[in-house]
């Protein structure tokens, strides 16, 4: 996808219809996570780029520029890229469903649309990209679900 319009309808109005499209008992092509717990982890990271969660920058200052250089880049994520934020372990699921784990996914991206589009100049701390605008937000954002697309066998 080539620009924030497309990715931001996709974020919106496709992501989730494809995750709902991946049976709940499905293998990962790679990882620990089952299906439900990359849908809340993906919740859990749209969070952060709507302001609901906020977190302090772990990367280091000056690889900051290096991690947005990649972030801006077309380069996807990397199967099994480490997170020093995530036990090895996954978490138990907190949605008592798999639909229950989409509608909250749907919800807070569609909170994170609102945010950005309301307030235009937020910029929100990200863990490992710094400080982002709402471009760089969808952009990870975009990058960060169709990694996970892709480990469930969806492209």
């Amino acid at each position: 996808m080539e620009n924030a319009i497309d990715k931001a309808h996709f974020l919106q109005n496709e992501y989730t219809k494809k995750i709902a499209q991946i049976p709940a008992g499905t293998a990962p092509k790679w990882g620990k996570m089952n299906v439900q717990q990359m849908i809340e982890h993906m919740s859990d990271y749209v969070r952060i780029a709507n302001g609901r969660t906020a977190m302090e920058i772990v990367t280091e200052e000056g690889m900051i520029p290096r991690m947005q250089a990649f972030l801006a880049s077309d380069k996807p994520f990397k199967e099994n890229t480490p997170n020093v934020l995530m036990a090895d372990t996954p978490p138990p699921v907190r949605n008592e469903s798999h639909e229950a784990a989409i509608a909250e996914l749907q919800g807070e991206v569609d909170h994170f649309i609102h945010v950005h589009t309301t307030q235009p100049d937020t910029t929100l701390a990200n863990p490992f990209f710094g400080h982002l605008n709402f471009e760089q937000q969808l952009q990870l954002l975009y990058k960060h679900s169709t990694h996970h697309l892709r480990q469930f066998g969806v492209e």
